[in-house]
C-alpha cells in the first residue's frame, strides 16, 4: 500500500506534559507511523503546565497572527513547534492566553469552567485546521485522540467538507477509559456553530452537552473508532459497534502494522490523492 499523510490530533502528549495512557499514546503512536515511512504532522494544546523552555519551544510567526471568532469574540491563535527529544517527531502546539497559556490540562468542572472547556475545544479544533490549510499539507488520514479532539470529526464533514485540504480525508477516532465527564457549558451548540456546522445538526444530542456526548459527536462523523487500551469506554465502544463502523482493537505491543492495516482500510490507496 501507498504510504500515507496522517495527521495526529492529540490532548496530550509526552514529555510534555506527565504520562498517562493518552499522552504515551500520543507520543508513541505518530512515532510509529513515522518509522513505517507515513508522512506525519502532530498537534496538541499548549497547556499551560508545558515548559516551554523546557521543551525547547519556539513560536512559528509565519503560522501565527490569525483571530479566531468564537461566540463573537476575536481570540488570537498563536503556533509554536518543538521537536520530541530522540525522534523525528514535530509537535506543533495551538496557543492561546485564555483558553491554554493560563489554563492547566485538568480543569475544574464548574460552570464557569464548562464554558471554557466547550470554547477552548472549538478553539483548538479550528486553530488546528486552519493551520494545516496555511501549511498547504493535505493529509489522507486524521486521527483523533482525547477530548479535546472530538471536535474535529464534526467540523471535517460539514464546516470544512469543501476545503481541498480536507474534501478526501478520512477520520479517525481513539477511545479511551472512561474518565468523568466534563462539562461543555450549556450554550456549547451555539459555540460549534461555524459555516455549515449549524446547531440544527446537532439535534439528537443533549442540550447539557459533556465530553460523553462529545465523544457520539466524534464518532458519529468518523470512518473509523480504535480502542486505545483494554478499558475503554464501554459506553463509546457499543455506541461506535451499533454505528457499524470499522473498529481496531486494541493491541499491548508491535501494533504498527495493524494499525496503518487499520488506516489502509479506512483510506485505500485509490482515494489518496
Amino acid at each position: 500500500m501507498a504510504k500515507k499523510k496522517i495527521l495526529f490530533i492529540n490532548q496530550e502528549i509526552a514529555p510534555y506534559v506527565p504520562e498517562t495512557t493518552l499522552s504515551v499514546m500520543g507520543h508513541d503512536l505518530p512515532r510509529a507511523m513515522q518509522e513505517r515511512n507515513n508522512e506525519t504532522r502532530t498537534f496538541m494544546p499548549k497547556w499551560g503546565n508545558i515548559n516551554e523552555r523546557r521543551g525547547q519551544l519556539h513560536e512559528v510567526i509565519r503560522l501565527s497572527g490569525m483571530n479566531l471568532i468564537i461566540n463573537d469574540t476575536d481570540h488570537p491563535l498563536i503556533i509554536k513547534v518543538a521537536s520530541i527529544p530522540s525522534t523525528r517527531v514535530q509537535v506543533f502546539f495551538i496557543d492561546n492566553d485564555d483558553y491554554f497559556s493560563k489554563r492547566d490540562m485538568t480543569p475544574d468542572n464548574n460552570d464557569t469552567d464548562g464554558l471554557l472547556n466547550g470554547e477552548r475545544a472549538v478553539f483548538f479544533a479550528r486553530g488546528v485546521m486552519e493551520t494545516v490549510k496555511k501549511q498547504g499539507w493535505i493529509p489522507d488520514i486524521i486521527h483523533c485522540q482525547g477530548w479535546m479532539s472530538s471536535v474535529v470529526p464534526f467540523y471535517i464533514k460539514t464546516a470544512y467538507q469543501d476545503e481541498p485540504s480536507f474534501a478526501n480525508t478520512k477520520i479517525v477516532t481513539s477511545i479511551f477509559p472512561k474518565e468523568t465527564p466534563k462539562s461543555l457549558g450549556p450554550d456549547f451548540k451555539k459555540t460549534l456553530e461555524f459555516r455549515s456546522a449549524t446547531p440544527n445538526l446537532l439535534s439528537n444530542y443533549k442540550d447539557e452537552f459533556d465530553t460523553i456526548e462529545l465523544g457520539k459527536l466524534a464518532i458519529d462523523y468518523s470512518d473509523g473508532v480504535l480502542l486505545a487500551t483494554a478499558h475503554s469506554d464501554a459506553t463509546l465502544q457499543k455506541y461506535a459497534k451499533d454505528k457499524g463502523l470499522p473498529i481496531q482493537k486494541f493491541l499491548a505491543e508491535d501494533y504498527g502494522e495493524a494499525y496503518e492495516a487499520f488506516y489502509d482500510s479506512i483510506c485505500p490507496e485509490e482515494q489518496q490523492e
